[in-house]
Parts: C-alpha cells; sequence; structure tokens
C-alpha cells in the first residue's frame, strides 16, 4: 500500500468525550476480521488494512509543542510532520501535544501510546492512516511544570496553536491585547503556573532568555486575519505586563510567522469509533474522520530553523495574508453563512444542505458577486477554481459535515470572517444583499429557536449577552448592533440598519429559504411569495 502523492500546496491524504467502545471481536474463523486495541506493540497487525508508521517513533526529537491538540490539529499539522518521518525526510521534528482545559484528550490517546487513526473520506471511498508523530501529551492543568520544561528544553524549536480566537484576548478591531482579562490577570500573579497559551509561551520564553537557549518559532494556526501578527500582539502585550526588557527580547528575537490553513474536519461522531473497528480492525479511543484535501501557507520566517515541510505538500510565502483573506472570505464566511441560515431552515448537515439548489446557488453566488470582487488574487492560485473546488467539498456526502459545528462562536468568527467583507462592500458601495442576508441569518440564529420553535445549539463565549439582545430586539437589530466589540461601526450605518432589518422581518415572516430564493432573485422578498397574515 502506498501513500498518496503530495501536490504544492494541496494534500490529499471533536467531540468535548472520548468515544465509546466498539464490540469486541472474538470471531477465531480464518481470515475473519479481529478488533484489537491500538497501541505500539499492536501497531504491525494493523498493516495489512491501512497505513501505519513505518519509522522508528523512539528515533524522533521532540521539537514542536503543538497547544490544544482537537480533532482538526490532528487531522491536518500533525499528518504533515509524521510525512516527515514516514518518507525518512527527517526524523528531527516529532511533536509534544499540550492539552490546556479538557483532559479527555489526554484520556484517550496515552492507553494507545498517542497514536491515533485518520480517515480521509471523499465520494469515491476513503482510506485510513495511523498517525504516529505524537510523542507524548500533557494535561497542563495537572502539570504546568513539565509543560514548561518542554517549551523551555532547547529541542523544542517550533510552537504550534489552535486555541480559536477567543483565546487571544485581543481586542476585535484594535487588535491591542487586553491585559484585564481575568485569567490573563493570573498568569500575571503566577507566571510559575500559568493557565492560558500565552502564559506559558511569555514564562518559557523568559526562562529561555535567563538561560541563553535561542526561542522557539511562533506558528498559529487559527482562522484568523494576520494569525501571526495576533500571536505576536498577545505574547508581547503579556510580556511587557510583565517585563519590558523581556518584551523587547520577544520582539527582537522571536518569530511569529503567519499561516493558512485548510482541511474540513468534522466533529467525531460516536459511532465513528465502531465504524472506523469494523472495517480496519481498529480500537481507536478517538479517531479522526476528515476530507482528502488539504492546504498550508506558513510565511518563510523562523527563529531556530524550519522543518522541510515543502516536501511534503505545505508552501513557504513571504507573505501568507492573499492566502489567508481568500480562505478566511470564501470558506470561512460561507460556512457562517450556510451554517446560520440552513440551520433556521430546519437542515442539519451540509451535504443535506447543498443538495437543495437554493442554498447551492445562494452560496455560489456570494462568494461571485459579493466576495470574490473584494479580494486580491494570490499568486499561483485560480479564485474560480478555488471556488469550485469548495463548493465539491461543502455537498462531500461523505464528511456529512454538521452544521451545529459551523455556527460555533459566531461572535468571534464573524468580526473576522464576514463582516470585514460586508463593511468593505458598504464603503465601497457595492452590492451587498446576500452578506447583509448572512448576517441576519445569525441574528435571527442568536434567538436560540428556528421559525418553527425547536431549539438551536448555541455555543459562543457570549451567548449569554447576545440572547438576550436578540430576544429584546426582535426584528429590530439595533439592540445587537450596539455591540460594538462585535459589529464595530456598522450600527452608525442608517441604510444598512434598515436593510437588515427588512431582512429580519423577511426571515420571520417567510422562513429562510424563501428569503433566499427572493435574495437571489433580486426582488422584495415582500413580492416573492404572499406574505402570511
Amino acid at each position: 500500500m502506498t501513500r498518496p502523492e503530495r501536490l504544492p500546496g494541496v494534500r490529499a491524504l471533536s467531540r468535548s468525550t472520548p468515544l465509546p467502545a466498539p464490540p469486541a471481536s472474538t470471531d477465531d474463523r480464518p481470515g475473519a476480521l479481529v478488533i484489537r486495541p491500538l497501541s505500539q506493540q499492536t501497531l504491525q497487525s494493523h498493516g495489512a488494512r491501512l497505513l501505519v508508521p513505518t519509522y522508528d517513533r523512539s528515533a524522533l526529537t521532540p521539537a514542536v509543542v503543538h497547544l490544544s491538540v482537537g480533532g482538526f490539529s490532528r487531522s491536518h499539522q500533525l499528518t504533515y510532520f509524521d510525512e516527515l518521518a514516514e518518507r525518512r525526510l527527517s526524523t528531527g521534528w516529532g511533536v509534544v501535544g499540550v492539552g490546556l482545559r479538557h483532559r479527555t484528550m489526554q484520556e484517550a490517546l496515552a492507553p494507545q501510546d498517542h497514536l491515533y487513526t485518520v480517515v480521509e473520506r471523499s465520494p469515491d471511498g476513503e482510506r485510513a492512516r495511523v498517525v504516529g508523530v505524537l510523542v507524548d501529551y500533557l494535561f497542563a492543568p495537572d502539570a504546568p511544570a513539565a509543560v514548561l520544561a518542554r517549551l523551555t528544553d532547547p529541542r523544542t524549536r517550533m510552537v504550534t496553536l489552535t486555541i480559536t480566537g477567543a483565546g487571544y484576548r485581543l481586542d476585535p478591531h484594535s487588535g491591542e491585547f487586553d491585559p484585564t482579562d481575568a485569567d490573563v490577570l493570573r498568569d500575571l500573579a503566577q507566571p510559575h503556573a500559568p493557565t492560558t497559551a500565552f502564559g506559558y509561551l511569555v514564562e518559557a520564553l523568559d526562562r529561555r532568555r535567563r538561560a541563553g537557549v535561542a526561542p522557539f518559532t511562533v506558528v498559529s494556526c487559527d482562522n484568523m486575519h494576520r494569525n501571526g501578527e495576533a500571536t505576536r500582539a498577545a505574547v508581547v502585550g503579556l510580556a511587557r505586563q510583565r517585563d519590558e526588557v523581556l518584551a523587547r527580547w520577544i520582539t527582537d528575537r522571536v518569530a511569529f510567522p503567519s499561516s493558512m490553513v485548510d482541511r474540513i474536519t468534522p466533529q467525531t461522531a460516536p459511532e465513528e469509533r465502531a465504524a472506523v473497528a469494523e472495517r480496519y480492525g481498529v480500537d481507536d479511543r478517538w479517531p479522526v474522520i476528515t476530507e482528502p484535501f488539504s492546504q498550508w501557507f506558513i510565511e518563510d520566517t523562523f527563529s531556530n530553523g524550519r522543518p522541510p515541510l515543502e516536501e511534503v505538500g505545505v508552501r513557504f510565502v513571504s507573505d501568507v495574508g492573499d492566502y489567508e483573506l481568500m480562505k478566511t472570505r470564501l470558506l470561512n464566511a460561507s460556512h457562517s453563512a450556510l451554517g446560520y441560515l440552513g440551520s433556521l431552515a430546519g437542515h442539519t448537515r451540509m451535504d443535506e444542505l447543498m443538495a437543495d439548489p437554493v442554498f447551492a446557488e445562494y452560496v455560489a453566488r456570494l462568494m461571485d458577486d459579493e466576495v470574490t470582487p473584494l479580494l486580491p488574487q494570490p499568486d499561483g492560485v485560480d479564485l474560480a477554481e478555488y471556488k469550485r473546488t469548495l463548493l465539491q467539498r461543502f455537498a462531500n456526502p461523505a464528511i456529512a459535515d454538521g452544521l451545529p459545528r459551523l455556527c460555533r462562536r459566531g461572535s468571534t468568527k464573524l468580526p473576522h470572517h464576514l463582516l470585514p467583507s460586508l463593511r468593505q462592500a458598504l464603503a465601497e458601495g457595492r452590492p451587498t444583499r446576500l452578506l447583509t442576508l448572512a448576517v441576519a441569518g445569525w441574528c435571527r440564529y442568536l434567538r436560540g429557536t428556528d421559525p418553527a420553535g425547536r431549539p438551536v445549539p448555541m455555543e459562543d463565549p457570549r451567548a449569554e449577552q447576545l440572547q438576550a439582545l436578540a430576544l429584546a430586539g426582535g426584528a429590530d437589530p439595533r439592540p445587537l448592533l450596539s455591540v460594538r466589540s462585535v459589529f464595530g461601526d456598522l450600527a452608525d450605518l442608517p441604510d444598512f440598519v434598515d436593510d437588515l432589518g427588512r431582512t429580519l422581518r423577511h426571515l420571520d415572516r417567510l422562513g429562510a429559504r424563501v428569503t433566499v430564493a427572493a435574495a437571489l432573485a433580486d426582488v422584495p422578498a415582500a413580492r416573492a411569495v404572499p406574505l402570511p397574515r
């Protein structure tokens, strides 16, 4: 069995609790599939049915620390480092995972020697591989000293992050670090036992500085505008609260390259563990299900050497900005728009939603008519082909991406992914009907129920505040728009406020599907169908 071909920039290739165990196989007939736990000891017995590491895991140097290991990091970043070892390109980039808030990942991975299964699914079939590059995993609240020791270890040359945008403690409009955050104040009071990702980074960098050890590179893999600059602002901002000399040393010595990451990775459903066991004979406590597509662009600025990731499909570029805008404003913004409007229309899965021609046309025209004209042309990328690929990925029935995943953390996502396009289009006098409809979908979703009165999942750091305002305002968006840390100055634009309120009324009276269809027809929704009395 050979590994898939890798192409430049594009590579073919979570739940909060571990998944229930599949039934054990006791069939001892010759050739019968026997389900075995995944571990280093059983690894080779699995090699007949899926790809397994053929390299010596004990020879890996733990040079990368990943903060906040989840399904995406295991399907994306770690598989690239795994390829370095598997292709015998380097054993110098083993990965140590660190959990910051939930112990469940450690409980899943430790009994299976930090091995896990990645299953790639497409309409044409699937294939699976076991990733072996994760050499250790630490749960920070239980072992802060051990985490700091790993970060201070001279062998650690790179730290990667997937902590979500809310973890950066930055004002979404000014980009300034918030030193008044409660967790930040706690880290300042007890720097030797931090609680936040940046508390760990600043303390470790201070120890390396004092010991004369070269700093590591910090690479954010979160979907944020200029995530490297955001990371620098958070690290330097926290360091400045402690010691101006330390802040200057970090500014001068530490590299924070921005990166763009892309791979759709749904939460692993409970039944997936049993499905993986039954198909491959692997009892993996927490497998990862993902799509074949994978992209990673990183700015070529490093503090302490860099891994040869270009050999396995990563593109190192001088400036990731155009690629990041392409991805966040086309893929992420479309995800949000479809998540909220599709949920209001009664859908639960992305592939089912895309099978509805109204929503398929909506997202295609949202990208083509209102977002693409605002974007720069990324070097080496055909935007038309990229958008065609997105539509195919959204419609992939083998992934069956759940809409609730796309609706999470809207107060963090929309200010970064969707509202910048809306604000730019308004400033330039360009069409905004479909962008406004996406914002209206979120505002309506925040009330906590769909038009039929069914509850919709609310997972947002500001859920309580925003839901109260959405319910108080109803079809009047002004209470929600008053939250300037989310919406900025949109409340100061009377024409937009009127359009948004009108769209909310249409969603209430007509439902999401009819309102979307009317927007596509470019006629007032009230004239598209008779209004109910």
